[in-house]
């Protein structure tokens, strides 16, 4: 079921079709190095799927996989899913592309779209993204989605960046982008 589409990424639920596909992503020690739960084999793999379904039929959300409109193959997945910080659910904001489709863009045009999608749909009122501080890419993809300031905190015992967007500070981003665009 398509979510949403962008210029270069269409946006759909995962499903457990997806499993070898996603196994060649979640196993490369590069695209699981930030990771909390490392690289995954193919049980991993398949339990990350049947969460994510689960995820859709509890939130209406979760990862969603990134299918490259030109090759129509799956490229990664970006998600908008509950995670628990600090005692507290929270939705989260990931993504997690293939190496060779790194430093092209796609983390950031598929992150603003599934934010545009939770906030135009008014389904939360925040989303975080949990970032390590020395994972420079993945800090440039929440900046240009929009995330600003940031708490410190412990995750699973990792030293994190809690960056928080807001619906408002997203209303906010997309009115200024669209009259930066027309003046």
């Amino acid at each position: 079921m398509k979510v949403c589409e962008t210029e270069r990424l269409i946006l759909r639920r995962l499903s457990l079709e997806d499993v070898p596909a996603l196994i060649e992503i979640l196993s490369d020690p590069e695209v699981m190095k930030h990771s909390i739960n490392g690289v995954c084999d193919e049980a991993a793999t398949r339990k990350f799927v049947e969460w994510s379904l689960s995820c859709y039929e509890s939130h209406g959300v979760g990862p969603w996989a990134l299918i490259d409109k030109k090759a129509y193959e799956l490229i990664g997945f970006c998600s908008a899913g509950p995670e628990m910080v600090a005692d507290v659910e929270e939705i989260n904001l990931g993504y997690r592309l293939a190496r060779r489709y790194w430093n092209k863009g796609l983390a950031s045009e598929a992150a603003r779209a599934v934010l545009n999608y939770v906030f135009g749909e008014k389904l939360f009122n925040s989303v975080v993204v949990i970032i390590e501080p020395e994972h420079v890419a993945s800090l440039k993809v929440a900046e240009k989605a929009g995330f600003s300031s940031f708490d410190e905190l412990d995750f699973h015992g990792r030293p994190v960046r809690l960056y928080r967007l807001t619906s408002e500070q997203w209303e906010t981003l997309h009115n200024n982008a669209m009259h930066a665009t027309s003046a």
